[in-house]
């Protein structure tokens, strides 16, 4: 089974979703460990972690990423909302190590207007509180690459380098790229030149290694619009090349390719979305 996957519900139990990973075809799959609408959740019981890391076992899937619920913001000023985004994500790690869950993939968060270097700072001070709060968690916290909508942090590779560099744990860190939310933000992968100058970047400014998973998204609106919007793959602005470089690159291989598109009345999407992305795979 490839590295091919798509986000999957919880409903009914964590433990549920590998199951429901392996039919839709997955070999990777991503979850929220908790209501993604709440900010807290329940710590899994021993129990539940166990039939969770069994079914996951059985499921043959190499890989279960999870990501942190959207309501996170490391980059808010100090007061409730830091509050709760320290708290948040601190339950966040503790769930992953009970599960077994190596990568959390995670949003940087927003300035709110207080400008991109007081955000960076925030982020870089909340991760050094984070790391020593939960030592427990010893996987890596992938920084997810942004639209850049508002006043949101992670637009850049330069944002996520200064974010890693201003820890104390830089080597806790690694990349989720986004397909559609980079071509928002300005970075085409839609040409040969242009993937091959976007990845030359990449690997400059982060390094190559530290890509360890992708979101495979198409955009609905075009490139550099700053509006993060999912579509189907080749039925947004980037069409199927970009997806193509990609699905064809040695380097990515063995790295999650994760499905966040649209997933249709009866999830029936997710199979379609990823059968066309393997039909780009050259012989």
């Amino acid at each position: 089974m490839d590295y091919l996957g798509a986000h999957m519900s919880i409903a009914g139990g964590i433990h549920l979703a590998p199951e429901r990973g392996a039919k839709a075809g997955c070999g990777v799959i991503q979850v929220f460990t908790q209501n993604s609408n709440q900010w807290r959740g329940k710590m899994p019981s021993a129990a539940e972690a166990a039939l969770f890391r069994e079914k996951w076992a059985a499921s043959g899937l190499h890989e279960v990423v999870c990501h942190d619920i959207y309501l996170v913001n490391l980059g808010a000023a100090p007061g409730e909302v830091r509050d709760k985004s320290l708290a948040g994500f601190a339950e966040e790690m503790r769930r992953c190590e009970c599960l077994g869950i190596r990568k959390i993939v995670m949003h940087p968060g927003s300035h709110n207007g207080d400008g991109e270097e007081v955000g960076i700072k925030r982020v870089c001070a909340a991760f050094d509180e984070l790391f020593a709060l939960v030592p427990e968690f010893t996987g890596k916290v992938l920084l997810e690459t942004t639209a850049g909508q508002g006043t949101n942090l992670g637009y850049s590779f330069e944002h996520l380098r200064a974010i890693m560099d201003g820890t104390s744990h830089p080597d806790r860190f690694a990349v989720c790229y986004d397909t559609c939310h980079t071509f928002a933000a300005g970075y085409d992968i839609t040409s040969d030149a242009g993937y091959r100058q976007v990845m030359a970047d990449f690997d400059r400014i982060i390094g190559i290694g530290l890509l360890q998973c992708f979101h495979i998204n198409d955009s609905k609106k075009g490139l550099n619009c700053r509006v993060d919007r999912h579509e189907h793959i080749g039925q947004g602005a980037m069409g199927l090349n970009g997806f193509r470089f990609i699905m064809n690159d040695p380097r990515f291989v063995k790295i999650p390719k994760i499905l966040e598109t649209p997933k249709g009345d009866n999830d029936e999407m997710d199979e379609v979305n990823l059968g066309v992305l393997r039909d780009l795979v050259k012989p």
